[in-house]
């Protein structure tokens, strides 16, 4: 197991980090590709554990909760809520909303910093 300590200069969660993290594995994952309900199980994976693995590597004091959400565009919309009770000033989260023609993606990370 690796140890983490927080950068002495860190204060709160980078959400805007997180978003770019985020996007970067949702459009490495389904950037190109149409709804295949065949293909979301392995999909949804590989986006939370590639999301999750690059958060980690950032090497902050966070426990980290990441889900994820895809489903086939329709009339119908896609509507998500969360809520948390915590420390507002060291845990954080970010939602990042991705699309294209034929799907929607939803994926939250959930941050809560580990205090040593």
């Amino acid at each position: 197991m690796e140890e983490y300590h927080r950068h002495s200069d860190e204060v709160g969660f980078n959400a805007d980090e997180a978003h770019n993290i985020i996007k970067e594995c949702v459009d490495g994952v389904l950037g190109g590709e149409d709804y295949n309900q065949k293909n979301i199980n392995q999909w949804t994976a590989s986006i939370v554990e590639q999301t999750l693995a690059h958060l980690v590597k950032l090497g902050k004091a966070y426990k980290y909760i990441v889900t994820c959400a895809v489903v086939q565009r329709s009339a119908y919309g896609f509507h998500t809520a969360s809520s948390c009770f915590w420390d507002t000033t060291s845990d954080g989260t970010c939602t990042v909303r991705w699309e294209n023609r034929t799907m929607n993606c939803i994926v939250n990370v959930f941050a809560i910093a580990i205090v040593l």
